[in-house]
């Protein structure tokens, strides 16, 4: 018998939370009693799965964090001579990543979905968290001011900052012991690397098993949300996908397009053209990694990208470049700050983007990438992370969605370096 792939299982698992959050709903309206069965009520059941998946993604956030980042950073730092190149293709992952995180933080202040009528939504959204302990411990730790966040990202205690879950401070002590694992010698950087890439494999296999249970923990975070709230909380959620379309739209079709145009001086239209084949294998498949052969094949046939250039841009890409990932989980973290009615300081919304930048290069190989992400950004700005489980009512559409612009930014960089490499490309204006 064939197997349902997992997004299928996952969307079942939402239909079904769906109807049995909506009859516990009806019948507690009608009695005014929680239904049980020998004394154990429905719902605390369906919160106990749901809890111990969000459990679950928690015990992995830190040591998956700081292997994987290691690992990266170190493989980068040991590619060989290819200075100008690695360059040029990082410092363009880096601001077209920052752009579309930005592009998602105005979007949502905008239109703000977490509010209805100038009230948050958390209550339709059953969020049951103290907003007044959360709005205080959101205000400590996000710092007045630019500089207390930086002043985050060095932490006097590593050990203490992994309790307590200082992810700014891991990140950055991951990134520069990856960095200088570079300049050890062989004989004593091979092994570091090694146990550091061994970790991360296991962490890998870790999170593939955990996610096998996504479907129960799925159909029991979002049925409790329903049987609390009924379906009136889907109506803020369906608003917040809308706003991340939009938001992956303007980034699409005027960031990115307007880089092509006038930094690497070809036809934007013709690109995409060009790029048609990868962007619908990425939405359909919500896979970079999946999709990278048909990337390169592409570039390299319709954008007219030489081998040398496209083998080492793409495959980079695939791995750190996740402009529509990072810009999703910064949309998603505003989302929850404003369903709780905060007020977010320029400190907290600059210390979202800036680790939204990091989790989106750290976490960008695992499955199911934006919900480890979320979970570490929640964390450090002091949200609770239980909240995430009402995101994943339209996850599997904005996955599709989100894949899709993060192979258009590798698209985009490739063509771009290309041409300030000074190659002619197909697409030359």
């Amino acid at each position: 018998m064939r197997k349902i792939a997992l997004h299928w299982q996952i969307l079942i698992a939402i239909v079904l939370a769906g109807i049995v959050g909506t009859l516990i709903h009806r019948i507690v309206g009608q009695t005014g009693v929680q239904p049980s069965l020998f004394g154990v009520e429905y719902i605390s059941v369906l919160s106990y799965f749901g809890t111990l998946f969000l459990n679950a993604l928690k015990m992995i956030i830190v040591p998956l964090i700081m292997s994987s980042i290691i690992v990266g950073v170190a493989g980068i730092g040991s590619g060989g001579d290819l200075g100008a190149l690695a360059g040029k293709t990082l410092l363009f992952y880096a601001a077209t990543t920052v752009a579309a995180i930005l592009v998602g933080l105005i979007v949502i202040n905008a239109i703000g979905p977490g509010f209805e009528n100038g009230q948050p939504v958390g209550d339709q959204l059953a969020f049951t968290e103290d907003t007044s302990a959360i709005a205080q411990n959101v205000a400590g730790r996000g710092a007045g001011d630019v500089a207390g966040i930086f002043l985050q990202m060095v932490p006097p205690n590593i050990v203490k900052a992994a309790v307590e879950g200082q992810m700014l401070g891991l990140i950055f002590f991951a990134i520069l012991f990856g960095f200088f694992m570079t300049r050890l010698s062989h004989e004593l950087a091979e092994p570091l690397f090694n146990f550091w890439n061994g970790v991360f494999h296991v962490m890998m296999r870790m999170t593939e098993w955990i996610m096998k249970f996504a479907p129960i923990g799925v159909f029991g975070l979002v049925s409790v949300v329903i049987a609390n709230a009924g379906l009136g909380a889907a109506r803020s959620l369906f608003i917040f996908a809308v706003a991340v379309l939009i938001a992956l739209a303007i980034h699409a079709f005027l960031t990115l397009p307007l880089l092509l145009r006038f930094v690497g001086r070809v036809n934007p239209l013709t690109v995409l053209s060009g790029a048609s084949k990868a962007l619908l294998t990425a939405f359909s498949t919500a896979s970079s990694s999946a999709t990278l052969p048909v990337t390169m094949e592409c570039v390299e046939k319709n954008i007219g990208v030489s081998n040398k250039i496209s083998s080492f841009v793409l495959p980079l890409g695939a791995t750190v470049n996740m402009n529509g990932t990072a810009l999703y989980e910064c949309a998603a973290a505003m989302f929850i700050a404003q369903a709780y009615g905060l007020d977010l300081t320029f400190g907290v919304q600059f210390s979202i983007v800036t680790i939204a930048l990091l989790t989106s290069i750290g976490v960008a190989g695992v499955p199911s990438a934006s919900l480890v992400a979320i979970a570490i950004i929640l964390t450090a700005i002091g949200l609770p992370i239980e909240a995430v489980g009402v995101l994943l009512v339209f996850d599997r559409v904005l996955d599709m969605a989100r894949t899709s612009i993060n192979i258009w930014g590798d698209i985009a960089c490739a063509t771009i370096v290309a041409r300030l490499e000074g190659e002619e490309t197909k697409v030359a204006s």
